[in-house]
């Protein structure tokens, strides 16, 4: 049954002759034309504006046949050549560098080369065009070596940088894969964790529009170029944001998928078609889909199919046969391709040159005519982003040791023989005296050559070089003090938790006239639960539509508002997109020269341990902004149980060079904290770091910011005193470092030691035990280059008496990161373990870190130092009911 039956026949008799005509061509000729009927019929009625389902497939042919192509714009010959020098200088890369045991691939680019220097001739725009930006190019990280290639052939690298590919510890050397961090002047995306690519380059996009959207950059020029291969499509980032993607019509987003048909490996889809479940996936995810399947040698062979049983064949054989087909020679094709009577007669006018041509090189992905068609389509396409899948063959032009071979991935180098067979393939002017040595030359026509001039001439006409990354400095001004100032003066008695007064802060500071309009809030969903509903009304939540509905709540105050300039970017639930908008954002200062500061919000649990890898790209990439792990600790959230109780992602974010982590205790350091953030990531030397702050749910009194000397430079550098006891009898005396909501638990901790065992406690506020350590390593190795500098956590606590007990809402590895550079006896406190639900107070006793658990470990501290007996521990465990 299906919704058609619901629906009452308004004239069966019409109907039924439909279906009569249709039973009579599936009787009368073959159901494939029944097939083609239907799909006629369908497309006529798309065009007629009939509005149908579409179809999720089509046929496994090119979407444009040879009588639609377009006319070819360049000099197929000369782009030959330079694709041929590009091939043989990649793999001259690679095996040169094999000598010393690297690795690298060559495969993956050989079956991609034309899918780029068809890009680079006629597509790929420059920043030296209109705008400034470019075009946004996420290359697959396989293929470097070719890209490498390119960038010599151009004159930007030399052989000796070529022979610098993995080999980077003299700070010369190229980075295996596209890493901006490495090699920050030519590459912007680093897109080597598969799948990150994708979904970096679809929130990338969509970034694009909402500078344009905002006033903030005409980016109406910009087209995002994301290249993937089909076995990375098995990762759910690639296809994470299709929807996003179709939904928003991003028609400045273009994907091109390598179909070679293999993975690392082996075939992707060995039983069944990898292009054609593409298709549907993002067809039916509302995508233009463009295929560029067989190259020219086909298009005749296929206008001689006038029974549709070739097409049929094609689109039944499976993956890995038609890459034992590439492989194989013609009398196997012929038994096992071409069998029944139409195809046998087909296959009898083909000559075995002509067959084992068809099933090896001639692939839509390696004939430019066939690759340009395909783009142009894409670019000229509105209202929807365009997938081209391409098929090739993996190792093309390397040899019959290579293309098709499941083990290609591995191989990483050619046999000088090799060379010479690649060489002759390609027609290459290299004498066999230059191949005659151990060692493969690289091969490059001259600065004065007609490749070299061709290849500038097309760049300088599409805006100048790609890939480059540029950086023009464009320092933001500093807020005005009125901002910070607010949470520096506290709230009084008013309790507040640190995530309100940080929604509060940047409330505030998004209302500045000049820097203002360049925050960029991110949420994944749970604005309201951060108490972030405020900006609805006033920020607004960006959407390319506006609002087409009135809301529920219009007669509200903080009613739900969605604008087409709005600056408040809700995900919906989603980390991994919510944190690839934050790195688009967080990038703009490079791809665009516009610095963006992006703050994102979620829930703790879910940042660094969900998304890390995409924490990962962020600092290769260089990104700048703030990243808030709200509701953070173990138990702050127990009401959500274990899969929301966040223990570790401050020792997770430490892992991370570029994360600068506080775990903030007060308002007011939050609010120094930010402002030093503004500082080092926007100012006149702005750095390439993120901050990562976490904060809590859990309402506490905000003091104002003591007025001791020193006490900024300790919220900035990671520890100050912020309560110190009266002065006590030598050896009964104890240091309390506390990060975080853990500050609350010290100081009634403080209180209990002093009136009930007469033990007086300091209390230190850590904001940052990661960033302590870091300044200790580099302590370290400063002492080791012969200078003398002492870590500024043991210069704070040099002077001060007792042993040190350190705790916080984390496992106790997070602070245990400073213990060997404290010069006295230490010991810690933690939640180690899995979270659980109940009130805090329980489960702070169920983890042995509330106040009553931190005075028994303070004595047990003491008692080891000799300055108490044992026995006094006893009593506290009876006492506080602190045993079992």
């Amino acid at each position: 049954m299906s919704e058609l039956d619901q629906l009452p026949d308004q004239d069966a008799e019409e109907t039924a002759e439909w279906q009569a005509s249709l039973d009579a061509v599936v009787r009368n000729a073959v159901p494939d034309r029944a097939v083609y009927l239907l799909r006629r019929v369908h497309e006529f009625a798309a065009r007629s504006g009939v509005s149908l389902p579409g179809l999720l497939t089509s046929d496994y042919i090119n979407t444009i046949p040879a009588s639609a192509q377009p006319a070819f714009p360049g000099d197929v010959a000369m782009e030959s050549r330079i694709t041929a020098l590009n091939r043989w200088n990649a793999a001259a890369m690679v095996t040169r560098g094999a000598c010393f045991g690297l690795g690298g691939h060559i495969s993956t680019y050989a079956s991609a080369a034309w899918l780029y220097e068809i890009g680079f001739h006629h597509f790929f725009q420059g920043k030296d065009g209109g705008g400034g930006s470019g075009d946004q190019l996420y290359f697959q990280g396989h293929a470097s070596p070719g890209i490498y290639a390119r960038v010599f052939l151009e004159g930007r690298l030399s052989e000796a940088q070529l022979d610098g590919f993995r080999r980077e510890a003299d700070g010369h050397g190229l980075p295996s894969y596209p890493h901006p961090r490495r090699l920050p002047w030519l590459w912007e995306f680093p897109t080597v964790s598969m799948g990150l690519g994708p979904l970096a380059a679809i929130h990338q996009a969509r970034f694009n529009r909402y500078l344009h959207a905002r006033g903030i950059k005409d980016t109406s020029a910009s087209r995002v170029w994301a290249f993937l291969g089909d076995g990375e499509t098995d990762e759910p980032e690639s296809t994470a944001a299709l929807a996003l993607a179709a939904r928003e019509q991003l028609d400045n987003l273009t994907f091109v998928v390598n179909c070679n048909l293999q993975r690392l490996d082996g075939p992707v889809r060995p039983n069944s078609k990898i292009v054609q479940e593409l298709e549907s996936r993002f067809r039916g995810a509302g995508w233009n889909v463009v295929k560029s399947l067989w190259g020219d040698a086909w298009d005749p062979v296929l206008g001689q199919d006038t029974t549709g049983a070739l097409v049929h064949r094609l689109g039944e054989v499976p993956d890995a046969q038609l890459q034992t087909y590439a492989a194989r020679d013609a009398t196997y094709i012929r038994d096992h391709f071409f069998t029944g009577d139409a195809l046998s007669a087909l296959a009898a006018g083909l000559s075995d040159s002509r067959l084992t041509d068809l099933f090896g090189s001639s692939r839509g992905g390696h004939e430019p005519l066939k690759v340009y068609a395909a783009y142009r389509a894409a670019v000229e396409h509105r209202g929807a982003p365009t997938v081209v899948l391409a098929q090739t063959v993996k190792g093309h032009t390397l040899g019959s040791a290579f293309e098709s071979r499941n083990a290609n991935h591995q191989m990483k180098k050619l046999t000088m023989g090799q060379f010479r067979e690649m060489r002759d393939l390609l027609e290459l002017p290299i004498p066999d005296s230059a191949l005659s040595g151990d060692l493969v030359p690289y091969w490059h026509p001259g600065e004065n050559s007609e490749e070299v001039r061709y290849l500038r001439e097309r760049r300088a006409a599409l805006g100048g070089p790609a890939p480059v990354r540029r950086v023009v400095p464009k320092p933001l001004r500093q807020p005005p003090a009125r901002a910070f100032e607010t949470l520096e003066k506290g709230f009084g008695h008013q309790e507040v938790a640190t995530t309100m007064a940080l929604v509060r802060l940047v409330k505030d500071l998004m209302r500045e006239e000049e820097t203002g309009r360049r925050w960029v809030p991110i949420i994944p969903d749970e604005a309201r639960t951060f108490g972030m509903e405020s900006l609805f009304p006033t920020a607004g939540i960006y959407s390319p539509d506006g609002q087409t509905y009135e809301p529920v709540d219009a007669d509200q105050l903080l009613y739900y508002r969605e604008a087409k300039n709005g600056q408040l970017i809700d995900e919906g639930i989603t980390e991994a997109g919510s944190m690839a908008e934050f790195t688009a954002a967080a990038t703009s200062y490079a791809t665009h020269g516009e610095p963006m500061i992006p703050f994102y919000i979620f829930y703790a649990m879910f940042g660094f341990q969900r998304t890390g890898d995409q924490f990962w790209a962020l600092a290769d990439q260089m990104g700048r902004g703030f990243v808030i792990g709200a509701t953070a600790g173990r138990t702050t959230m127990t009401g959500e149980g274990l899969q929301h109780a966040d223990g570790h992602s401050q020792l997770l974010a430490s892992t991370n060079p570029a994360a600068v982590s506080y775990d903030p205790a007060f308002a007011y350091e939050i609010a120094v904290i930010v402002r030093e953030g503004l500082r080092r990531m926007y100012g006149d030397r702005p750095e390439d770091v993120f901050y990562y702050l976490t904060v809590y749910n859990e309402p506490k009194e905000q003091p104002a910011m003591p007025a001791g000397p020193g006490v900024e430079e300790g919220i900035v550098r990671g520890i100050y005193l912020f309560r110190q006891a009266e002065p006590a009898v030598t050896g009964r005396r104890i240091q309390l470092l506390a990060s975080g909501t853990a500050i609350h638990w010290a100081l009634s901790a403080q209180e209990l030691l002093l009136s009930q065992w007469g033990v007086h406690a300091d209390v230190w506020s850590v904001t940052s035990w990661t960033e302590l350590r870091r300044d200790a390593l580099d302590a370290d190795r400063a002492r080791l280059r012969g200078e003398e500098r002492v870590p500024f956590v043991t210069a704070a606590l040099a002077d001060a008496p007792g042993p040190v007990l350190a705790v916080s809402d984390w496992m106790r590895q997070v602070p245990d990161q400073i213990s060997q550079w404290v010069g006295h006896d230490y010991s810690s406190l933690g939640t180690d373990g899995f979270g659980l639900s109940d009130t805090r107070d329980a489960v702070r006793r169920y983890f042995r870190v509330d106040a009553e658990s931190i005075v028994v470990a303070a004595l047990d501290g003491l008692a080891r130092a000799g300055a108490i007996g044992p026995e006094t521990v006893v009593r506290a465990r009876d006492r506080y009911g602190w045993r079992g």
